[in-house]
């Protein structure tokens, strides 16, 4: 009964009908139908607390970690030779194909797990053509120079080595005292961003996710909670987080 209806109604037989009523009038009965033939269930989402404040870790895995680690996997001949990845290695380790080196890039001293100790707009310790990969995932939004940054990602990549970059299009903000949440990115500004330090032709960009997904992980769900179908779909301007693949040339 419902198919009938929704299909009726864009099929344009209402809107016929409707053409008899105040244009102002009809713009509501049509978006109201629209509703009752398309409802959206929210009882769970009319509240005033997300489900979870740790991005969906206490109740799975978190919604944006599931793009992330598909993006590496789908590029894993990438990570190879010389990497770098920030925080520690667990995606070196996870997705390398042949590594022969692996370092850590922190600006914390404190963190057990970092090999280089920098801030990567102020990089000029990591030499020209040090790596042949650096993943930097979920990084960027924490960088308020982010040109900066992505000029030396860019420097200290070897000829025909590989940025691997994953940034939020949808996410909590991030209030910390040693971590600061200052942007949110578009795949126009990612385009703009990299293209004009690798040159347009060096960088593949993808937007991951869909409404399903970006507002399941604002409020706190977490990747074992949504379909596999709901997953993969992918809708760009209700993304979940950009994918940038970026090669030196």
């Amino acid at each position: 009964m419902r198919r009938a209806f929704e299909s009726s109604l864009e099929g344009g037989l209402i809107d016929r009908v409707l053409q008899r009523v105040p244009a102002q009038k009809a713009a509501r009965l049509r978006m109201g139908l629209r509703r009752h033939a398309r409802p959206a269930r929210l009882r769970a989402l009319r509240r005033h607390a997300p489900f979870s404040r740790e991005f969906g870790y206490d109740r799975g895995t978190p919604i944006d970690r599931f793009y992330i680690e598909c993006f590496l996997s789908l590029h894993r001949d990438d990570v190879r030779g010389d990497v770098l990845e920030v925080k520690d290695s667990a995606y070196t380790k996870r997705f390398g194909q042949g590594v022969a080196r692996s370092e850590v890039l922190d600006l914390d001293a404190s963190n057990p797990n970092a090999t280089i100790i920098a801030d990567l707009t102020e990089a000029d310790v990591i030499g020209d053509e040090s790596f042949d990969c650096f993943i930097l995932t979920q990084t960027l939004q924490h960088i308020y120079d982010t040109k900066s940054a992505v000029r030396h990602a860019h420097r200290i990549l070897k000829r025909g080595g590989v940025l691997l970059v994953t940034v939020p299009c949808v996410s909590p903000i991030v209030d910390e005292v040693d971590l600061i949440d200052y942007w949110r990115f578009t795949p126009a500004s990612c385009g703009r961003l990299f293209g004009e330090i690798f040159g347009a032709g060096s960088v593949e960009i993808q937007a991951e996710g869909n409404v399903v997904s970006s507002v399941g992980f604002f409020a706190g769900l977490a990747r074992e909670e949504l379909e596999r179908s709901e997953l993969d779909s992918r809708d760009a301007p209700f993304a979940t987080l950009i994918c940038v693949r970026a090669v030196k040339q």
